[in-house]
């Protein structure tokens, strides 16, 4: 969450780099609740200390002026925590502040590209949609997912269920053996402020699915991403420079509403409500965070380069980024079918955004106590990867060719045909 105190010293800045994120922002009304607030506490400490003169003398005489002083008190610390709530709504329902570096735009179109890799692939035929050529093997089933679970779920079977563990499985190795990361096998239900911390809630409630527990008062949710649970490792503690940078991997299972997706992507695996990921985060100093980045984009690319998928890295404008986000780079990864680039990977820097939410902190080289900054990406999304290979890999009898990469993991199968 923002600081009050730097909006208060700089707002017509802080007022004009949050409407760069899309925002429409009541600078106003944040100032003053804020003037209120202070008002409220200074009122309050003046009047304890009052009441705590009163209570040194031991005077009788001054008992009833000391009930009127705890009334009063009474009623201005109601109305000073019904304002800090306001304010504190308002400040948690902003995003983070871009990069100066970070191209100013309003959605997509304001994104630059920074470089293409791989060639693409000119098939002597019409290349199928991954749909299509899963539903001609008999191994990708909507319509039965459709009766089970409802729209946006799938079935996989056989090779191409085998297909998706072997890249997961691909991608955790990568990322542990040579990119450094340590595999976490996290839970998949997050309270309330584990969600909060990484900026899922309060402004994306309705995205998230909420389960009930008969046995627990407390919300939990079913984690939209592992970055929510992995970053919040650190959440209330105070972590010892000499273990960052911290770097953890972890594939799970993600769950999303996709409440602003209506109409979108309505075929195929690349919008569902359940889907594999392979995500990474790293815990820095938060003066190391670009340096990250980079290092982490270039730890997600390695697999697309593995793979050898065509594919291309662009940097998010201000009105594209992710809310906890300072800067963005997505990969995009080309789909046959569509005849264009599809994200597959988005890494961020969230500076210490998050850490400021929940409270995760480091003694730094001067001894002084710091926010940790925090980085998430994708590294990749299983499911998108899983069309990319089907759609690039794809011969004209509707057979799948497989990376060289995954046939260990595929039991040496070079390929996968209809039974």
């Amino acid at each position: 969450m923002h600081n009050i105190k730097d909006i208060r010293n700089n707002s017509d800045n802080f007022k004009e780099q949050i409407k760069s994120r899309n925002v429409d922002i009541k600078i106003n009304e944040i100032l003053e609740l804020d003037s209120k607030n202070r008002n409220l506490i200074h009122e309050k400490e003046t009047l304890e200390k009052e009441k705590k003169n009163i209570s040194k003398t031991r005077d009788k005489s001054l008992f009833s002026k000391s009930k009127e002083i705890s009334a009063k008190l009474d009623t201005i610390i109601k109305n000073q925590s019904e304002v800090k709530n306001k304010l504190d709504i308002i400040l948690s329902s902003l995003p983070n502040i871009p990069l100066n570096d970070v191209p100013k735009g309003k959605d997509e179109k304001s994104n630059k590209e920074i470089i293409k890799k791989g060639n693409i692939n000119e098939f002597n035929f019409k290349p199928k949609s991954h749909y299509e050529l899963g539903e001609n093997l008999q191994m990708m089933d909507f319509d039965l997912a459709s009766k089970t679970s409802g729209s946006r779920f799938v079935f996989l079977n056989d090779k191409l269920a085998l297909l998706e563990r072997a890249i997961s499985n691909f991608m955790i190795d990568t990322h542990t053996q040579i990119n450094g990361y340590k595999e976490i096998s996290p839970p998949l239900m997050a309270n309330e402020a584990t969600m909060y911390g990484t900026g899922q809630l309060p402004k994306f409630e309705n995205d998230q699915f909420e389960v009930k527990l008969d046995v627990d008062d407390s919300r939990k949710f079913l984690i939209p991403t592992a970055e929510v649970i992995l970053t919040n490792i650190v959440r209330e503690k105070l972590v010892n420079i000499n273990e960052l940078p911290i770097r953890v991997v972890a594939s799970t299972p993600c769950f999303r509403k996709e409440a602003g997706s209506y109409g979108k992507d309505t075929k195929g695996l690349i919008r569902q409500h359940q889907f594999y990921k392979v995500e990474l985060v790293s815990i820095v100093e938060n003066d190391k965070c670009l340096d990250e980045l980079e290092r982490m984009t270039n730890s997600a690319t390695l697999i697309l380069d593995k793979l050898n998928l065509p594919y291309r890295k662009i940097v998010l404008s201000t009105g594209d980024m992710g809310f906890s986000a300072e800067k963005t780079y997505d990969i995009e990864v080309w789909i046959p079918s569509e005849k264009k680039y599809r994200e597959i990977s988005s890494c961020s820097s969230c500076g210490t955004f998050q850490a400021k939410r929940m409270k995760a902190r480091y003694k730094d080289k001067k001894n002084e106590t710091q926010f940790l900054g925090t980085l998430n990406g994708s590294g990749l999304a299983v499911g998108r990867a899983l069309v990319a290979i089907m759609e690039n890999y794809q011969t004209q009898d509707g057979s799948i060719i497989i990376p060289e990469i995954l046939r260990p993991y595929m039991n040496n199968l070079d390929k996968i045909e209809k039974n």
